[in-house]
Parts: structure tokens; sequence; C-alpha cells
């Protein structure tokens, strides 16, 4: 005969575990919603992302008791304006406005009766994603708070996903709030004549998000794609807010074309492939859709392409190519000096002479690196060497190249990518 008592337990553990995972879903879904609207109500971005917390601990306490409620989105803002005005009430604050506000809540029959429509974004989603990166704050804080408050990441994740400690992020979005209130940042888009410079601090930091997960800086994985995944994410709502704004589909398209090769990228031991090697047939054909639909996209708007637009097409010219030798070189170096004459910077010539070996020869790449490397301009990155080496390999300068090599594994921070340089050193 079982134990009711421990049957009990049982059920009521289950029911805590069933509880804590809808939060989590929940919030990583609509955290951006539940604190735009939070916002707009209060006033106060960081009293909103407060509130919504505080929201969240009556749903892990009540939950598992009560059950999921029927849209637990709602039910986690109307709980947190609840007690904003619970909180106003205290401190003798409550306004008309605030009046207005509890109105509403009183009125409405229930908590699951609050509309609430998941597919839907706003302009609240859109204020909220531009105040998450307002150039008051660092990027480090902008990245923190962009994936606590727009992406619903929680400190432990962030931390995790950029080898900090858990107290440094959560320092880093304290300090953010209150660099905000101090700046009495609006809860607003900003104008049309602030847009252009505001939007590129955003796809900075969402693309900066996707790279850390393409390659991450450090650690022992090479790749940490649940990040890329929620940069992409992120893009995706703000192209449906921002339809007509040609480098956010940009940004999508390459992020899409990119990601498209994520499965070929390791093997089953997690080690890196590199392009040359990766089995094709693993490649993402529905990302590759997506991206190229997206890159169409930015193309129809009929503005001509940006820095992200050209490299979102060298990322089609690779993913339509059947092998590495049937790729368009010859159009990626094109495309690559096109981008280095409205986005010049060295990685964009690095790159350049990579696409340059593989069109003419190792021999006409081999002086665009020298070059570089006189120019000091990528000192201490460790893909100056990389390159190096491979060119001189393939020119048969194989001592040559291994000592590159060696250079290039002292200088990786990927425990990954610096086990792999290490291999190219010893000439295996």
């Amino acid at each position: 005969m079982s134990d009711p008592s421990a049957d009990q337990a049982t059920r009521s553990a289950s029911d805590q575990t069933s509880a804590e995972r809808a939060v989590a879903a929940v919030w990583r879904i609509e955290s951006a919603k539940i604190v735009a609207t939070l916002t707009r109500m209060v006033g106060d971005f960081g009293l909103a992302e407060d509130l919504a917390q505080e929201a969240l601990i009556d749903a892990l306490r009540q939950w598992p008791v009560e059950g999921v409620p029927r849209n637990p989105a709602a039910w986690l803002t109307a709980v947190a304006k609840r007690k904003a005005i619970d909180g106003w009430r205290r401190r003798e604050r409550l306004d008309d406005r605030l009046a207005a506000i509890a109105h509403d809540l009183e009125r409405e029959q229930s908590i699951d009766a609050l509309p609430w429509d998941p597919d839907a974004v706003d302009d609240d989603v859109l204020r909220l994603i531009f105040i998450s990166c307002h150039p008051v704050l660092s990027r480090e804080a902008q990245v923190a708070l962009t994936l606590r408050v727009v992406g619903g990441l929680g400190s432990e994740e962030i931390a995790r996903a950029f080898l900090v400690p858990t107290a440094t992020v959560q320092q880093r979005i304290v300090r953010a709030k209150k660099t905000l209130a101090a700046a009495n940042v609006p809860f607003e888009v900003p104008s049309r004549e602030e847009q252009p410079e505001r939007l590129g601090a955003i796809l900075g930091v969402l693309y900066l998000i996707f790279n850390e997960g393409h390659t991450a800086s450090g650690g022992s994985d090479w790749m940490r794609p649940e990040l890329s995944e929620e940069a992409i994410r992120l893009t995706r709502v703000l192209a449906a807010l921002m339809p007509r704004e040609r480098d956010v589909h940009s940004v999508l398209s390459l992020m899409e074309l990119t990601a498209a090769r994520f499965a070929a990228r390791v093997d089953g031991q997690g080690n890196p492939v590199l392009l040359g090697d990766q089995d094709r047939r693993r490649w993402d054909r529905g990302r590759i859709s997506r991206g190229r639909a997206a890159l169409a996209r930015a193309d129809a708007l009929g503005r001509g392409r940006g820095a992200y637009g050209l490299q979102a097409a060298i990322a089609e010219c690779h993913a339509v190519a059947a092998s590495l030798e049937e790729t368009d070189w010859e159009r990626i170096v094109v495309l690559y000096e096109a981008l280095g004459r409205i986005a010049p910077s060295p990685v964009v010539e690095l790159n350049r002479a990579a696409a340059v070996a593989m069109a003419t020869g190792p021999a006409s790449a081999l002086r665009i690196i020298d070059r570089l490397a006189e120019s000091g301009a990528l000192r201490g990155y460790h893909l100056l060497p990389a390159t190096r080496g491979e060119l001189l390999l393939r020119l048969g300068r194989n001592d040559e190249a291994r000592s590159e090599f060696a250079v290039a594994a002292s200088l990786a921070g990927n425990d990954r990518e610096r086990a792999l340089l290490e291999a190219k050193a010893a000439g295996r």
C-alpha cells in the first residue's frame, strides 16, 4: 500500500516543478510586453521591472496551489499593476492617472478575462528596446539589460553565456536601471532624426549577442547556439515592429543564413569543423530560405544595401553553394570590397584576404595579410596569424605556417579553438 503522505509530497513537488516551468516559459516569451506595459503605466522603467519580478515570485507561490491561469501573462501584468497601486496608496501618491488604472482593474471580472494576444507586438515593446539600448548605458549594460528585460533571460543565464559572475550581471542591471532613472530617460521611441543612430546601437547589441553565440570569446564551448537563437528571436520582434527598416531585415537575414550552418560547425565531441570540412547536407534549408527572404525584403525597400546587407549577401553566397570549390568567390571578393568602402575595418580586410585566396590564390592574399600585420591594426587578434598560417600552408611554407598557428593558439581565448590551432601548429 502506498503512503498517502508520500504521494501528496510527490504531487506537490510535481505541481511546483510544472509551475516553475510555466513561469519561466511565460517570462521568456512575454517579458518584453509585460515590462513595457508596466513602464507605460507607472512611468518608471526600473520600477516596472521590479514589479514584474515581484509578480513572478507571487506566481511561483500561487500557481502550484491554484493552477496556472488561462492567460498567465495577463495574470502577471495585473498582479504587478496592483502591487504598484498598493505602493502608491501606502505613500499617498495615488493621483488621478493611477486611480484610473485601479478603476480599470476593479472593473475586470477576473484576471483570466484580461485580453492578451501573444502574437501582437506594439509600440510599447519598441520603446522598451530603445530604452534597453539607450546611449547613456555602456555596451555591457545594454547587452545585459536587453537579454534580461527584452529577452527574458535570468541573470544566471546571462552570466553563463558571457562567462562572468552572476553578481557582475546583477550589478550591471542595477546600475543600468539607476542610470536610466538618473538620466530621466523617457519611455518613448526617439525622434525620426535620432532613430538611425539609436537603431544602429540596437542592431549592434543584437549582433554582438549573436556573434558571442556563433563563436564564444572564451570558455570550453566553441559555440553557444542558444545565445544566437535569442538574438534571432529578438531581431524578428524588431523586424515586426519596424517593417520598413532595411537594416533590421538585413541583420535578420545575416543571422539566419549564418545560423543555418550551426549543426555542421561542430563534430560529435563539440570540436570545431571549419567551412571546407562541413557536411552541407546538415545545413538548415529552412533557415537559408528565411534568410534569403529577409534579404529580399531589405532589397525591396529600395535604398541599396548597407553594411549588414552586404554581409548577408556574402552569407547567401556560401549558403547556396554546393561545395567550397563551387562557391562564387569572385562575387564574395567584390562584396567585401564594397563593404570595405562603406564600413572599412581591419577585420573586413582580413576577411577579404581569405576570399581573395580562394578566388585568385594564396600569394595575392598573403600580400594583403602582410600589410595588415605591418599596420598593427589587428595586433593580438588570433585570426590574423591563423589566416596567415593557412595561406603559408597552401604555399608549402610549412614551418612558417606552424609558427603562425602557434602564435594564433597563444592568442585564442576559446579552449576549443585553441586546441584546433595547437593541433595545426603540431602539424596534425
